[in-house]
């Protein structure tokens, strides 16, 4: 089968770890080892996701502006998906050494439009978490806002995708290679009068990976997060895994606003953009939980 994975910012680093050369590999070795059966077994396209390592390079530009002129989010969108794709590939091909398959990262633009109202409501968390002190002092040099129960960080625009402009190359690519497409919810690029150019955002990485599964035609769209199940009223009392349901009741639940916009409200649009656009199933769960979310034990499963 066809099948896109979207991997989650804490298959590469988790809350309160440092950004370190160290620590980066190995979360991604762990990673590598809960993907390699499905990856044996399917033609896969890994995607993932990169505010905490997009955070960072901001901030080494902040730092350095005074000696280096300072690179646009486009531009570090770029140097992320070569950050994190080098490492993820390195290790794939460790993993998969004994069954001879070809890895290869691509370094994707995704086409967003200029008008696009999320220019003017940044609402992507990017970068290293603050207390409200800290936040305090931040806020007027970026846009900061609450991330859920987990802290407080800094917040960019992200658009909608709207087109995956390497889509031909993955969907022929796919056939005999691992490819790891899309990093960061992929470069951010609009078009004016036929011509491409990067725009300043960061795009959601699950909407972007819907949009990668519905343009190659993938049968699975996975979603690997830091917990074993979409909720009912997270972090609450009254918190309640979803295991399996269907699209229309997702979308019910959607719209009693369940899902908020900065948890896990971007993987259920995802979720339902893939199914209505064709997709045959979503899982939702942790990288640990994988296969027995394959086997219908464990995580969320969406279906049409």
């Amino acid at each position: 089968m066809k099948i896109v994975i979207a991997l989650g910012g804490n298959a590469l680093l988790q809350k309160n770890e440092k950004q370190k050369y160290e620590t980066l590999i190995s979360n991604i070795k762990k990673t590598s080892n809960y993907l390699s059966r499905i990856i044996k077994e399917n033609q896969v396209v890994i995607t993932h996701g990169n505010g905490p390592e997009i955070g960072y390079l901001a901030l080494q530009n902040e730092i350095a502006k005074n000696k280096i002129p300072p690179m646009p989010l486009d531009i570090l969108g770029a140097e992320s998906q070569g950050l994190i794709g080098y490492p993820l590939e390195e290790q794939l091909i460790n993993s998969l050494r004994d069954h001879k398959k070809n890895v290869a990262t691509i370094l994707t633009q995704v086409l967003v439009s200029k008008d696009d109202p999320a220019f003017k409501n940044p609402t992507k968390f990017i970068g290293p978490f603050y207390t409200k002190s800290q936040a305090q002092k931040l806020k007027n040099k970026y846009k900061i806002k609450k991330d859920s129960n987990r802290g407080y960080r800094r917040v960019v625009s992200s658009p909608k995708p709207i087109e995956i402009i390497e889509k031909k190359t993955i969907k022929k690519l796919i056939k005999d290679t691992i490819v790891i497409a899309a990093g960061g919810g992929g470069i951010p690029v609009v078009k004016t009068n036929s011509r491409l150019k990067g725009i300043e955002a960061v795009i959601d990485k699950d909407l972007a990976s819907a949009c990668l599964a519905s343009s190659i035609k993938a049968s699975y769209l996975i979603m690997l997060t830091s917990v074993p199940y979409a909720y009912l009223n997270y972090g609450t009392k009254k918190q309640k895994p979803i295991k399996e349901i269907s699209l229309e009741k997702i979308k019910e639940l959607q719209f009693q606003g369940h899902f908020p916009p900065g948890s896990m409200g971007p993987k259920i649009q995802a979720a339902i953009n893939f199914l209505e656009d064709k997709g045959k199933k979503v899982i939702i769960t942790s990288s640990e939980n994988l296969q027995k979310a394959l086997e219908g034990k464990k995580g969320t499963i969406i279906l049409r």
